[in-house]
């Protein structure tokens, strides 16, 4: 196996246990951050923090239209897509920055539906009675992040899925799966637009309802003592629009005699939970039992897919006050007309702006980002031009200067999905099957804790305000959402979910578990070349998968670990061929293995 390399080597440098799994992604993960990791469990501050901004930083440079070298294009493909390969390199040092934003924001969105729909009827192919479930989300997620063309689009649908979550880990989202393969379409197609209208799909959308329970939400009944559902209304305003207190336009609290004023109470949650009230599944009537789902008479095949629509006799009837506005009391039901005057109040208000701005920089550029950063970024939003925004946040001058990017506050600790994405499209990753069958990776013990669309709750697998505790970060009082994710377990079961898919692949074996090998592989060719010459193959290592993250200590290190593995040299008759050809693939995977659980990798710079 690639990592059997003579224990003493581990014992060496200043990475003391470079080649133990667990000690080496420990020490990657906590001298990234800065500090001891905390736990998943840890309490987290607002999603905006009242904390103060890093230390001031230099007036950055103008952004220049080009990116002077390939580590900052690669810089640049880290923070605007699943990871920058050979091709999209050369793309934005040939286009520039800006023109290469514009092509991207014409391309045509992948059908992450039409792919599902593809997976189930392949899946009824082989067995009449089988479909496609929620893994096929998850293969058609890793074949568009992997192989797609709309690489922004697809990377800020992503972002948004962590912002506005659905998961499919709660049963009975999970359960219609081809709903959230539209919900993720969904995102992608209002990526770029406007965000009122994403508020409103989003807020429509069967997967959401199901998912906060305002699909069948009843209006109130004074006779039972039955509230409309409030789940949603809460969640609407704290995670998915406004925060919990009032923002100035930079993202920093506006203060109330020295304290954080808050953005909502009570009563606006129970008056927008009326507004919400009387939404249920789409079909050509409103009948009583279209609206509770009733099969087969009601049971219409893409409801999970269409946009959920007002049933009057389950709306609420009173006044409804929230965040300043009325809607007066009716006397027919509308709930459109509730709907409207809600999505409308969420939409308009100040905090938009700072509160989504802030949380897509995060995403896209560095946890913490300066307060001067998310003003301009708000200011770009202005009425919710999600474009503007997008193109706001990658252009800025502290996304692009790299005086900027070489302090200590500034960057992100990459989420193991992301490692991964980078990793597969870095090295050229193919799929045997072409259906990129790597499915959940949720164990944090022996995979990467985490799967798109499977969060444990509506807060995502970490807290945009997350500081954490007992770090050096956490003393300076940096925001490191991703940091939630790291603990003992989880280091330990990336190193070991890495060594397993570079020694291996990826995923399962084929559609029927019958292949003769792991489904998504890794393609080493061009490395394995190099085996005989430690340093270039090193170099080329450090070039696809570090670009200027990587250093000559790293390099001095991988070289050694690499010149550890046994090389023989080919005898004249070829005869212990296969045995060298063993051997110079394992010096390949062994190169690119100790590369992707460094702690250069593990941070986005």
């Amino acid at each position: 196996m690639f990592s059997e390399v003579p224990r003493q080597r581990a014992q060496q440098g200043r990475r003391p246990a470079l080649l133990g799994a667990l000690a080496l992604a420990a020490a990657a993960l906590m001298s990234a951050c800065g500090g001891g990791g905390g736990s998943a469990d840890a309490p987290s501050p607002p999603a905006t923090p009242a904390s103060p901004s890093p230390a001031p930083t230099p007036t950055p440079t103008p952004v220049v239209a080009k990116p002077s070298s390939r580590e900052e294009a690669m810089r640049f493909l880290m923070q605007a897509s699943f990871g920058p390969t050979e091709a999209s390199i050369a793309a934005v040092m040939d286009k520039g920055y800006e023109p290469w934003l514009e092509e991207q924001f014409a391309k045509p969105a992948s059908a992450h539906r039409l792919n599902w729909d593809a997976s189930d009827a392949a899946a009824r192919a082989l067995k009449a009675s089988d479909s496609a479930g929620s893994r096929e989300v998850l293969d058609s997620f890793y074949k568009v992040a992997i192989t797609g063309d709309d690489q922004l689009r697809q990377r800020v649908a992503y972002a948004l899925s962590q912002i506005m979550v659905v998961s499919m880990a709660q049963d009975n989202v999970g359960n219609q799966p081809r709903g959230v393969a539209s919900y993720l379409d969904t995102l992608s197609a209002n990526a770029f637009g406007n965000y009122r209208e994403l508020l409103e799909q989003v807020t429509r959308h069967p997967a959401m309802g199901l998912y906060l329970s305002h699909l069948k939400n009843q209006k109130e009944d004074a006779k039972t003592g039955r509230v409309p559902d409030e789940n949603f209304a809460r969640e609407v305003m704290q995670l998915f629009s406004i925060g919990l207190i009032e923002l100035n336009a930079d993202g920093s609290p506006k203060l109330d005699a020295g304290a954080p004023k808050p953005s909502y109470t009570g009563e606006d949650i129970a008056g927008m939970a009326k507004v919400f009230t009387g939404f249920s599944w789409d079909g050509p009537d409103t009948a009583d039992g279209r609206f509770w789902g009733w099969c087969p008479d009601y049971c219409e095949a893409d409801r999970g897919l269409k946009p959920m629509q007002g049933y009057s006799q389950f709306h609420s009837l009173s006044e409804k006050r929230f965040l300043g506005k009325v809607v007066a009391a009716q006397t027919k039901a509308d709930p459109a007309a509730s709907l409207k005057v809600g999505l409308d109040a969420l939409a308009t208000h100040a905090n938009v702006g700072p509160f989504i701005g802030r949380q897509m920089i995060q995403r896209l550029v560095t946890s913490n980002p300066s307060s001067a950063y998310v003003g301009r970024v708000s200011k770009a939003f202005g009425s919710g031009d999600m474009k503007a925004m997008v193109k706001a946040i990658l252009l800025d001058t502290e996304a692009r200067d790299a005086t900027v990017a070489a302090q200590a506050s500034f960057g992100k600790l990459q989420e193991p999905v992301l490692r991964l994405t980078a990793a597969l499209r870095a090295l050229g990753a193919s799929s045997d099957s072409g259906a990129w069958l790597i499915g959940s990776t949720d164990d944090p013990g022996s995979q990467l804790g985490q799967s798109p669309l499977r969060s444990p709750s509506v807060f995502n697998f970490y807290r945009p305000g997350f500081v954490a505790p007992g770090s050096e970060s956490g003393a300076a009082k940096l925001t490191m959402p991703e940091l939630q994710l790291v603990q003992e377990t989880s280091v330990a079961g990336y190193a070991n979910y890495i060594k397993g898919g570079v020694a291996g692949g990826f995923g399962q074996r084929g559609l029927d578990w019958k292949a003769a090998r792991n489904d998504v592989q890794f393609e080493l060719t061009a490395l394995v070349a190099l085996a005989a010459k430690p340093t270039e193959l090193v170099e080329q290592v450090s070039k696809q998968l570090l670009g200027s993250r990587s250093n000559a200590a790293l390099k001095a290190e991988l070289v050694a670990a690499v010149e550890s593995v046994k090389l023989d040299a080919l005898k004249a008759d070829a005869s212990n061929k296969k045995s060298v050809d063993d051997q110079s693939l394992n010096r390949a995977k062994l190169g690119v293995y100790l590369a992707l659980v460094s702690p250069e990798y593990l941070v986005q710079k």
